[in-house]
């Protein structure tokens, strides 16, 4: 097979040059040589059992048929891989040549735990008539609702089973979902502080620099846009699980809670300084070390000084 690949590729260069490796030949001649050569490593044996996917592929009768090549025709692993691929839009628009492969239950299935990783249902024994395609349209429609009201689409979750009224789970289902919006969210998280206090659980900060803990914490749950009680809350229900979660770091560096919470403050102001457009004047990183260690003492010079380093390279914690 080697051999006539490395034939039909000399014949063709031999073709637009007009002459063979015997002497000058017509151009029909040639043409006919390669089109020999073709037919015959294009002709290979089908797996027993399987399909010739070489040959789906490559046969083709005329320019009308090139296209697309129909995925009921290929291995169902094959196929399947193919279309989960897809987003839920245009797998409905799938369903509408393949309906038996794009309405497969674990395509949806894989689009609902993608999108919506946690949801209280996906423990539980299914009830009659469920499906996931289904499901995937009551979720979508309860994020949305959410996204407009989150009292009413915590509640719609909970009336169609999605969801048990219960503030861990709703709050493994925030952690685990993208699709709400972060402003709701942080409405509804400002009000329900019982989930509040279950989502910051669900967060692992173990031998996480500071800086970087407090970056994936407010990537989770988005700080306000100003200074006031929500914000000293999250702050200092971060710097508890922060201290929770290094024990031994924190008696290294003799660190408390109440320092970890000092020293957030300190990187949110510093990140503003450094990030702001409106600040003429940076913070240097002498001033931010004297600074600092004027309101938590205890705290070696070395660790403040890498702590500006990591906002100055990096960002903006709260971003």
């Amino acid at each position: 097979m080697g051999q006539g690949l490395w034939r039909v590729a000399r014949n063709q260069q031999l073709q637009q040059e007009g002459y063979s490796e015997q002497g000058y030949l017509s151009r029909e001649q040639s043409r006919r040589m390669a089109a020999n050569n073709i037919s015959n490593t294009s002709h290979r044996k089908q797996v027993q059992g399987g399909i010739d996917i070489y040959h789906l592929l490559k046969a083709r009768k005329s320019k009308e048929q090139e296209g697309f090549i129909n995925l009921e025709m290929l291995p169902p692993e094959l196929s399947f891989t193919i279309l989960s691929y897809l987003n839920a839009t245009d797998l409905c628009l799938a369903s509408c040549v393949w309906q038996d492969l794009a309405n497969d239950e674990l395509l949806w299935q894989g689009l609902c735990k993608s999108t919506w990783g946690h949801c209280s249902i996906y423990n539980k024994n299914p009830p009659l008539g469920f499906s996931f395609r289904k499901l995937y349209m009551q979720l979508d429609e309860g994020s949305l609702t959410f996204n407009a009201n989150p009292e009413e689409g915590v509640n719609y979750f909970m009336s169609k089973g999605i969801l048990d009224d219960s503030s861990k789970e709703i709050a493994k289902f925030i952690f685990c979902t993208r699709t709400l919006n972060w402003k709701k969210l942080r409405i509804y998280l400002d009000e329900r502080r019982d989930v509040l206090d279950d989502l910051v659980t669900l967060h692992n900060f173990r031998n996480q620099f500071l800086p970087n803990a407090l970056r994936e914490f407010f990537r989770h749950i988005h700080a306000p846009e100003e200074r006031g009680e929500y914000l000293e809350t999250l702050i200092t229900k971060f710097s508890h699980r922060f201290c929770a979660c290094n024990p031994d770091l924190m008696r290294e560096l003799g660190l408390s809670p109440d320092a970890v919470y000092v020293l957030c403050y300190s990187l949110i102001l510093l990140s503003i300084d450094l990030t702001s457009p409106h600040v003429k004047n940076k913070m240097s990183k002498r001033e931010f070390i004297r600074n600092t260690r004027r309101a938590a003492q205890n705290i070696s010079e070395d660790f403040v000084g890498h702590l500006y380093d990591n906002i100055y390279l990096i960002g903006h914690v709260a971003a």
